[in-house]
């Protein structure tokens, strides 16, 4: 997998050849400080994957691939959390924050290979059934996810969320003082996420394990547990005994 890297800052670039050293399977083939270079670069080395800056002198990451006819895999890096619903709009495979994690660096390039050994679809009949809907791809406490809700967007990480909870036909995920909804059922974020760290409580709960501030015994053998910030969670009774088999000795 060849790499290039366009970020004005020489140390940016540096810190983030020296991350691509632990994936031996990329090879960085050039670097740029700003589009115009980047454009040259494109087109002398055409490479797999672009780990593309936004804010640069000149013109921005933005204005680059919009100028491209055809652009390689984007993976943007940035200090900006504000512009990750426009990355994703131009189909970037991923948005780094600055200074980036190993682990989400492993994540984005683990997109980046699921995209470039993807076989090419041959001619099927007619009659081919379709393919069955992929697994969704399970996630790390230290994974950023995007959220929108209305004209708002985050880019949060999963440790930081202490709840999701059902309400209505949304999921509403709780982390500082925000409440946004998301169109996800609890289902379907239990397949994604690491049980040893998010415990389904009841039907309508899912908590952080890492945000219990106290547990008490409650009606029927069951218990009720008191997030840090906020709210109380009654947990049923069949996931009352769960919770003590899982965390006891």
């Amino acid at each position: 997998m060849n790499a290039l890297l366009v970020d004005d800052s020489r140390l940016a670039r540096t810190e983030l050849r020296h991350l691509l050293r632990a994936f031996p399977e990329v090879t960085v083939v050039g670097e740029a400080r700003h589009a115009e270079e980047a454009r040259t670069q494109l087109r002398e080395l055409q490479p797999d994957v672009l780990f593309l800056d936004i804010h640069m002198p000149g013109e921005t990451g933005f204005e680059l691939l919009a100028s491209l006819e055809t652009a390689p895999h984007v993976i943007f890096t940035t200090a900006y959390d504000e512009y990750a619903l426009r990355a994703f709009e131009v189909n970037a495979l991923d948005y780094l924050l600055k200074p980036i994690q190993e682990n989400r660096l492993a994540a984005a390039l683990a997109k980046a290979r699921a995209k470039l050994t993807a076989p090419v679809p041959a001619l099927a009949p007619a009659a081919e059934p379709e393919p069955e809907e992929a697994a969704p791809t399970p996630l790390t406490e230290q994974d950023q996810v995007f959220v929108k809700d209305g004209e708002r967007c985050w880019f949060v990480r999963l440790a930081d969320i202490r709840l999701f909870e059902i309400n209505g036909s949304y999921t509403q995920i709780y982390f500082e003082q925000h409440r946004p909804l998301i169109p996800r059922t609890l289902q379907h974020l239990e397949q994604r996420l690491d049980n040893r760290v998010f415990f389904r409580a009841n039907r309508q709960q899912i908590i952080n394990l890492k945000w219990v501030e106290s547990i008490e015994p409650w009606f029927s053998n069951t218990l009720k547990i008191k997030l840090r910030g906020g709210p109380e969670v009654e947990v049923s009774r069949q996931q009352s005994v769960r919770f003590r088999e899982m965390l006891s000795l």
